[in-house]
């Protein structure tokens, strides 16, 4: 959520900023802005709407300078308009970006105003800009008013703050929102997310919760939250710069849905011998930890907690340890009894998802075997501040709608279940590393009936509801369809077992109300045909995502695609792909923005 870049330099970096915001846009946003220190003075240009807008604006009426910020918002406080556009500004001096919320911004506000400050926006932002300026009038200097205005903001925040009276400088600031310093040669960069800096450098310091840093051109400088200087590492980036290329796609979606197969398969081949066998990358302490474990406790937001859900039939079928999944943002504020011996899960695609996060800071450390995390992010907090990681390896993904981080998470979490297994149950993994040899070829074949699903998705285009059935693992990857279909089209989709048709959802089955199942060919099968007779016999119409072996009768309101035989294991994997597809191909007919899905953002940093 929002989007933050900043620059220090010899030359004018307006359009670094303008690219940095273009490559932050998958985050999800409704307005833009940045500030630049141009002419001995301040000079702010903010747009509603998206960054192209921002960026004719600047090309129409160009400013230029060596120190700025920008800003991509996603509206929290007050409505997406100009006036609530970032930066915002005090006394023609101080400029300020921001991610995340001021939980006590209504108190400070009011001192503020008895203090003579005026206000311009709606926003939590603005009190930032002012306390900065005040404690700035009482002889600070930028860094320390900076630290004493932060030392009075409660909640989450990400900062970039530049000051008229200190143009040599850029201040950032970060508690429970993420941001990177972009390290270059005389020059200097501060981002939400690395990938806004890759076209200007591949090496980047990560500011810890309560850090300070001060950019300089020839010098970067961090406090920790104490106010005590300290080093923080430089690391080089891992991805190539080309991941932010669509390619042949017209869209992201459609490149990472089409990558599915490629990675999963390199993943699957970088964790197995030459024998078949799974090499986790975990080391011998984690490993340890896994054989201690005596329950998982998986915590997780959206499409992730989905894949966790999935990974509870694994876990408990094929490790026999008991597994609960939790959503994040109702663990956090329950009372929850986390049992000794548990190994604690946190999953999440981009590592920094304020709930998961501060459900892994107020988890009773105490009871655990050791905390882990399951994400794409190597250098996001989860990873940091968990005992190990387990990195989904997905490579960069930008649609909003997840799909191969998704998939790459249930890899992941199926690669974890046979870790687990090994230690507690001493299981034949042969058959089912075998199978995952075969799969990527399998997705490949299911990527391949495209063009079948979006002669179906023509059948979506004047509904206005849909309902998913799945049963047994399945069930998540119903939840998961219906999900990506209502995030891009706007169609209300919804998900249930296809055991719980009798107790309401049947009530809703008609002609105009399409019922899309996931029926791959395991023990419950039978039980999902009955029940698929239940939505016929009113008059529903299916959409069914069948084994070829399934001997389903296909009718004039009972479609149809086979597709390959999987292991059960792998269904929840090989069935996500369709589903995936149909929603892509109704939102093509209904014309919504398919990466960038209204109210939406990829990376939700506030609660």
């Amino acid at each position: 959520m929002c989007g933050i870049v900043g620059a220090i330099a010899q030359r004018n970096v307006a359009g670094i900023l303008i690219e940095g915001l273009n490559r932050l846009e998958y985050r999800g946003y409704d307005s833009a802005g940045l500030a630049l220190f141009a002419n001995d003075k301040l000079q702010r240009l903010r747009r509603a709407g998206k960054v192209t807008q921002l960026q004719a604006a600047i090309e129409q009426d160009p400013i230029a300078g060596g120190l700025g910020i920008a800003h991509t918002r996603w509206a929290t406080h007050g409505i997406p308009n100009e006036s609530n556009a970032h930066p915002h500004i005090s006394s023609d001096n101080i400029a300020v970006v921001h991610n995340g919320i001021i939980t006590n911004f209504e108190p400070i506000k009011q001192s503020l105003i008895t203090a003579g400050y005026g206000f311009s926006s709606d926003t939590d932002t603005e009190v930032i800009a002012h306390l900065i300026h005040l404690y700035c009038a009482q002889n600070m200097n930028l860094q320390q008013a900076v630290q004493a205005a932060v030392s009075q903001c409660e909640g989450a925040y990400a900062l970039g703050v530049i000051d008229a009276n200190e143009p040599d400088k850029l201040l950032a600031a970060r508690k429970g929102s993420p941001l990177v310093v972009g390290v270059g040669v005389e020059e200097n960069y501060i981002a939400s997310d690395q990938l806004a800096l890759l076209q200007v450098t591949d090496r980047f310091m990560f500011l810890e919760e309560g850090d300070i840093a001060q950019l300089e051109l020839h010098k970067i400088q961090v406090w920790d939250a104490q106010g005590q200087l300290v080093e923080r590492a430089v690391s080089a980036y891992e991805h190539g710069d080309h991941t932010s290329d669509k390619g042949q796609y017209k869209h992201y979606m459609a490149k990472e849905m089409h990558e599915q197969p490629a990675v999963i398969g390199d993943i699957i081949s970088a964790r197995s011998d030459i024998h078949g066998d799974l090499h986790i990358p975990l080391d011998d302490d984690a490993l340890a930890k896994l054989a201690q474990a005596s329950q998982v406790l998986i915590i997780a937001c959206g499409t992730s907690y989905y894949a966790g859900m999935v990974a509870r039939y694994w876990i408990e079928s094929l490790a026999g340890i008991a597994c609960q999944v939790e959503i994040a943002s109702e663990f956090r504020y329950r009372q929850a009894v986390v049992a000794p011996g548990t190994l604690f899960v946190t999953l999440s695609q981009s590592g920094e998802t304020a709930d998961t996060l501060a459900a892994l800071r107020h988890v009773d450390k105490s009871k655990l075997v050791a905390a882990m995390t399951i994400c794409n992010v190597p250098s996001s907090s989860m990873v940091r501040e968990s005992d190990f990681a387990l990195l989904t390896e997905a490579g960069v993904e930008i649609g909003v709608a997840s799909t191969k981080a998704f998939t790459t998470q249930l890899l992941a979490l199926l690669q974890l279940t046979l870790a687990l297994g090994k230690h507690h149950q001493d299981m034949d993994q042969s058959g089912i590393m075998q199978a995952l040899q075969n799969l990527p070829g399998l997705l490949h074949q299911v990527v391949q009936y495209e063009d079948r699903i979006a002669d179906l998705a023509e059948r979506f285009a004047d509904k206005e509801h849909a309902l998913f059935l799945g049963r047994g693992a399945l069930f998540p990857i119903a939840m998961e369809g219906a999900l990506k279909l209502k995030e891009i089209s706007y169609i209300h989709a919804e998900a249930y077992p296809a055991g719980e048709l009798k107790h309401g959802p049947l009530a809703l089955v008609d002609a105009d109300m399409p019922v899309v199942v996931v029926a791959p060919n395991d023990d419950l099968l039978d039980k999902l045909k009955a029940n698929m007779q239940e939505v016929r016999a009113r008059g529903g119409e299916l959409f069914v995502f069948a084994d070829s072996k399934a001997t389903l009768a296909a009718d004039e309101a009972t479609h149809i695609i086979a597709l390959p035989e999987v292991h059960d294991l792998l269904a929840p994997i090989l069935y996500t792909i369709p589903l995936q597809l149909l929603a892509y191909h109704v939102a093509l007919i209904k014309g919504t923005d398919v990466d960038q899905p209204r109210n939406l953002a990829k990376s939700v940093t506030v609660e």
